[in-house]
């Protein structure tokens, strides 16, 4: 039974045309995701579908007595309240009267409550059906893990969203609206939503950026294209396969279009015949042709590519025994780890457990407190900061990307700013815009473009999926796979990390940090493993016992095995600096024979002594060779 309909409905703001006569049909309890490039309209069309946004033209029903519900964005506002409080005050006067209630209720332990007020809140809350609410509320917090007389100004952002979570939920929605629900929730909490909105009675229709949440939510997509909508009435991975199709098509079409629009530039380029035949319904035609032609946007066409620069050493960073205490508590303990050229290494935990603390430790923006660190050689690292503070909002994107010029340089190649732009989305129109006007989405998508024109061999990326579209990030990991260099990664989109990373470091609390070899699902399906194994432990007498003998066994012969590993690499380093030295040395010998030899006054010297000088370079020669040669095996060795 349909809840919503949308028929031929149009919408422009100014010249920008929105939705082109689109139509669309909401059914009770379905679940779709809503999907497009940043700025296709994906926001507005919930608001048009809520009726918080009307449109220009055309027709929407909606059924009597729905209410819809939106989460927005925004986190709810840090103050001096409780959780309680915070939620309740959604029900406007009933709810500050029940946050007065409580308050004055915990006031009674200490003799100080009013009790006429208390009497006055109790019969107005009699009235209005105010304990249904009451308890509607604690239900909710409670299936929500919240405390409710936490202070809503010591959460952090991931606890806010749940809350604001909650201030959606405990209205009771018809038609739950959501915009970005994953934004500020780490992987465990992402999880946890999921399961809560598969448990959900009503009508889901949410934006995300988050296709494994796609993937397991939505029962349809509807995708919003240069005005368009398509809706798809099926999982994620299949509407991906039948889009791809769709775009196949339209690229036959488009070339199709492209060579008609060809032969009618020539036609008009004759000029004085075109004139005279006075076929003004073909010239209009062309004109139509060119309009249509200029409003095409091709997702495909964005082009992501990076400087890798010169290549770095084999071994990129090296941690032995790093450890970080940060207002008293272990961020990172004892961590020992080695980042080989070429790896891609994702870093995984929940929100405020280091991740950032970590790649500063790396980056040497921070000392540690203890242990070393050892930084390899040529290396060159570009970091996109999740926080946007590279930004200045008052600078131009053009000036922000060129520094006055108007030309950049990547690979070796000198592009006009705006065609570079362009390659990342950017109309010139907004190449001239402040950074300001930029959305959140199109804000990451610059510092991307930042990125990608510096020399670098090591790319530190702290949350670069934040506020990207679908589509941006399928050409990010392209470029990620391809990128030559290495990668340290931090993120909470598993499907992102999985196609990229190689391995992870995971934090598992108290400042332990331990490495997993493969990407997000690799490492969830071992911890299930885990977990199932130790659940099978038997507890109690000899076989306990013995149980936890063999694992100590277990994790003393990793341990000495790591061990081995850690020693022969350090062996192998000092080979390759032992060998470079004598590379350096000999090379140093053979220059000053070199000039020896090329001097005026050799020539004059007995041929003893030249052929003497003779054979020397030449031995020196061979042994260069000879060092080169075991330079290279030391080298490309694991």
């Amino acid at each position: 039974m349909p809840l919503v309909t949308l028929t031929n409905l149009s919408l422009a703001f100014g010249t920008d045309q929105i939705f082109d006569a689109i139509n669309l049909s909401i059914e009770r309890g379905e679940r779709i995701a809503f999907t497009g490039r940043n700025g296709a309209g994906k926001s507005t069309l919930l608001k048009v579908i809520s009726g918080a946004e009307s449109g220009d033209e055309g027709s929407i029903w909606r059924a009597d007595n729905l209410k819809f519900v939106v989460l927005s964005q925004d986190l709810p506002e840090r103050r001096n309240v409780s959780v309680y409080d915070a939620v309740a005050s959604v029900f406007d006067e009933l709810g500050d009267q029940l946050a007065e209630y409580h308050s004055l209720t915990e006031q009674m332990a200490t003799d100080t409550a009013d009790t006429r007020r208390l009497g006055q809140l109790q019969s107005a809350l009699d009235h209005a059906d105010g304990w249904n609410i009451n308890h509607r509320i604690e239900a909710t917090l409670d299936r929500l893990n919240l405390d409710p007389t936490a202070d809503m100004d010591s959460l952090s952002g991931g606890w806010l969203k749940r809350v604001a979570i909650a201030q959606s939920l405990v209205q009771e929605p018809d038609v739950w609206i959501l915009d970005e629900p994953t934004n500020h929730l780490d992987v465990d909490a992402i999880e946890w939503l999921e399961d809560l909105l598969l448990e959900f009675g009503g009508t889901i229709l949410f934006v995300s950026h988050d296709r494994q949440l796609m993937q397991s939510v939505a029962t349809s997509i509807v995708e919003i294209d240069r005005g368009s909508v398509t809706r798809y009435d099926c999982n994620y991975e299949t509407f991906i396969e039948r889009r791809g199709r769709n775009r196949e098509v339209e690229l036959e079409h488009n070339k199709q279009f492209d060579d008609k629009l060809k032969k009618e530039e020539t036609w008009i380029r004759q000029g004085i015949k075109a004139r005279r035949t006075r076929n003004e319904g073909r010239v209009r035609a062309l004109k139509a042709l060119r309009e249509e032609r200029s409003r095409r946007i091709s997702l495909g066409e964005m082009k992501l590519q990076v400087d890798s620069g010169v290549s770095s050493g084999k071994i990129v960073k090296e941690a032995v025994g790093v450890s970080k205490t940060i207002d008293g508590r272990n961020i990172i303990r004892d961590l020992d780890l080695i980042i080989l050229r070429g790896d891609r290494i994702g870093i995984l935990g929940p929100n405020g457990c280091g991740k950032s603390t970590l790649l500063k430790l790396l980056l040497e923006e921070l000392t540690p407190d203890a242990g070393s660190l050892r930084t390899g050689t040529k290396l060159q690292f570009a970091y996109f900061d999740q926080a946007r503070e590279q930004l200045d909002p008052d600078r131009s994107v053009h000036d922000y990307i060129a520094e006055g010029r108007d030309f950049i340089e990547v690979n070796g190649k000198d592009l006009h700013v705006v065609s570079y732009l362009q390659n990342f989305l950017f109309n010139p129109d907004q190449a001239r815009s402040l950074i300001r006007k930029l959305s959140g989405g199109e804000q990451n998508r610059l510092l991307l473009a930042k990125l990608f024109t510096l020399p670098a061999n090591l790319l530190v990326l702290d949350e670069p999926t934040n506020d990207l579209d679908v589509e941006t990030l399928e050409l990010l990991e392209t470029l990620l796979i391809d990128y030559d260099g290495t990668v340290l990664l931090v993120s909470h989109d598993r499907a992102f990390m999985d196609n990229v990373v190689s391995s992870l470091l995971v934090f598992e609390g108290d400042g332990v940090v331990k490495e997993y070899v493969g990407g997000y699902n690799d490492w969830a399906a071992g911890q299930r493993e885990r977990a199932a194994s130790a659940s099978k432990q038997v507890t109690g007498g000899q076989r306990s016992k013995g149980n936890r003998s063999h694992e100590n066994h277990e994790s003393h012969e990793h341990h000495e095995a790591r061990k081995k590993r850690k020693a022969a690499e350090q062996k192998r380093l000092r080979d390759i600096e032992k060998v470079t030295a004598q590379i350096e040395e000999t090379e140093r010998k053979l220059t000053e024979l070199n000039e020896e030899m090329a001097a005026p006054e050799f020539f004059d010297a007995t041929l003893e002594h030249q052929s003497g000088v003779y054979e020397k370079a030449n031995e020196l020669e061979e042994h260069l060779l000879t060092l080169m040669a075991e330079w290279e095996v030391l080298e490309s060795s694991d």
